[in-house]
């Protein structure tokens, strides 16, 4: 009989990462930003040619122009007055040029004041430092009763 598997190893680079923290902070502002102002480019701006994101109706949309263009209809259409604040709850790095975050969004007014729509959402972002910056490579959202 084999001894037991060991367990597997922890994936985690402990180096100081207070610069790329910031940079993913920004980035995620971005597109918070783009997302409330209706721009659909400021939000797949850090979105790298072959990223892929999972929306909260669980549709998966693949490449960067396919991104543009789902978010060029959702930001025309169903979510042209809708506005929301993230929060990012965490930022873990796998190696110094990969990072995984998680986002908390939940519902605003315009004017940015919280509101009760029942739900919010988190969503994990797959993020890697290529060419000097930080790229979303994969994003999965997922509706989260409130």
């Amino acid at each position: 009989m084999n001894p037991p598997a060991p367990w597997p190893p922890t994936i985690e680079d402990t180096s100081d990462h207070a610069d790329d923290i910031r940079a993913i902070e920004q980035l995620i502002a971005d597109i918070e930003t783009g997302f409330n102002a209706n721009d659909p480019d400021l939000s797949v701006s850090h979105f790298a040619r072959n990223a892929s994101a999972v929306n909260v109706a669980g549709v998966l949309v693949s490449g960067r122009d396919a991104l543009l263009d789902a978010n060029r209809t959702g930001l025309a259409g169903p979510l042209r007055d809708q506005y929301a604040r993230y929060e990012i709850a965490d930022v873990v790095f796998l190696r110094p040029d990969v990072a995984i975050a998680h986002k908390l969004a939940r519902a605003t007014s315009s004017a940015g004041e919280p509101i009760d729509v029942g739900h919010t959402m988190i969503a994990l972002y797959v993020l890697v430092r290529q060419e000097g910056r930080w790229w979303v490579t994969a994003r999965q959202n997922t509706i989260v009763a409130s």
